[in-house]
């Protein structure tokens, strides 16, 4: 799995509405990086981001979305 060490290089990063924002439990990600999505939990912002594969994102998104996975 590939990684981006120092995730704050990133500028704009984005919430996940899924997110548990009342427990600080936040996932963030970062558009525009190229043939890949950098995931970060918003708690370490210059800790590492792990970067997804655009399709496999996607897939994830989606089975998200349509409540396929287990709460």
């Amino acid at each position: 799995m590939n990684a981006i060490p120092d995730a704050s290089t990133l500028t704009v990063w984005r919430k996940s509405s899924y997110s548990e924002n009342a427990a600080g439990g936040c996932v963030e990600v970062s558009d525009g990086y190229p043939a890949a999505v950098p995931v970060r939990d918003s708690k370490a912002p210059h800790g590492p981001a792990i970067l997804f594969p655009t399709c496999q994102w996607s897939t994830f998104v989606t089975a998200v979305k349509q409540g396929q996975l287990p709460a």
